[in-house]
């Protein structure tokens, strides 16, 4: 099977030398119907490899392999507080793939509104975005990545903000589009859930570990996180347990 995304010798630098390399030395495959969580510290460098992924930078040495990429942003940096429909926030998922003189028409709303039927919100077409609950924002924002019809979706930090209620309901959708053979790489802080899906990604400024949630050591996540990690003693079990502090759910760099 050819993986969807192919990282080799991945470099990149925002400056010229001596300046350090916003990312070094990353080298990673993820096949179809896997989640990806790519875990590190706010400026680690994974906003920089969704940027290469979605051809925004070019490496600065290495290759890059990576069938289509669909990106899910943060739902307070979608910049959609003017007053639109959750259809009309598909829709505009149509317009990458349009000639710059056509708008998109009936076939396109057709292909918006099922997008959103598939995440759950068919019923939801007609209201303002603005309007609807953080997890619904975010699955709206979903729909209008499968209305790309890209193999690939970037998420950043979709979880940020959601209740346990809509956390689960985004988490079982992601289940649901890897299970159709789709490969999702979530920017994530969430150490916790990374264990439950299929492959993880440690990155600070270079990559620290690549494979399956085995990979989450101790030693690794000290790596990752370094100084910002927090160990604290669990009072119910008596054993250790290393922790982010709370900003690094809020917002990424």
């Amino acid at each position: 099977m050819t993986p969807l995304i192919r990282v080799e010798g991945l470099r990149v630098a925002y400056a010229p030398p001596p300046a350090a390399p916003a990312l070094d030395g990353v080298e990673f495959t993820v096949d179809r119907g896997q989640r990806v969580a790519v875990l590190g510290p706010n400026g680690g460098g994974k906003t920089t490899l969704f940027r290469v992924l979605l051809g925004q930078l070019e490496p600065g040495a290495g290759t890059v392999e990576v069938a289509r990429c669909a990106v899910v942003p943060q739902t307070e940096r979608s910049r959609l507080e003017f007053p639109v429909s959750a259809l009309d926030v598909a829709v505009m998922g149509a317009i990458s793939r349009l000639p710059w003189w056509r708008r998109p028409g009936r076939t396109e709303r057709v292909r918006a509104l099922r997008a959103l039927e598939a995440v759950g919100l068919g019923d939801h077409a007609d209201v303002t975005f603005g309007e609807l609950s953080g997890g619904q924002r975010q699955r709206v924002l979903i729909a209008r990545a499968l209305v790309q019809d890209a193999p690939v979706i970037l998420l950043d930090e979709p979880f940020t903000g959601l209740d346990a209620v809509s956390m689960q309901q985004l988490e079982d959708l992601l289940a649901q589009l890897a299970s159709e053979g789709r490969a999702l790489l979530v920017a994530t802080h969430d150490v916790e859930q990374a264990r439950r899906w299929d492959r993880v990604l440690c990155l600070n400024r270079r990559q620290i570990a690549d494979g399956g949630p085995e990979v989450l050591t101790r030693s690794v996540l000290e790596a990752t996180y370094g100084t910002e990690l927090v160990d604290i003693e669990c009072a119910v079990h008596g054993h250790h347990e290393l922790v982010l502090p709370p900003h690094h759910h809020d917002h990424e760099h």
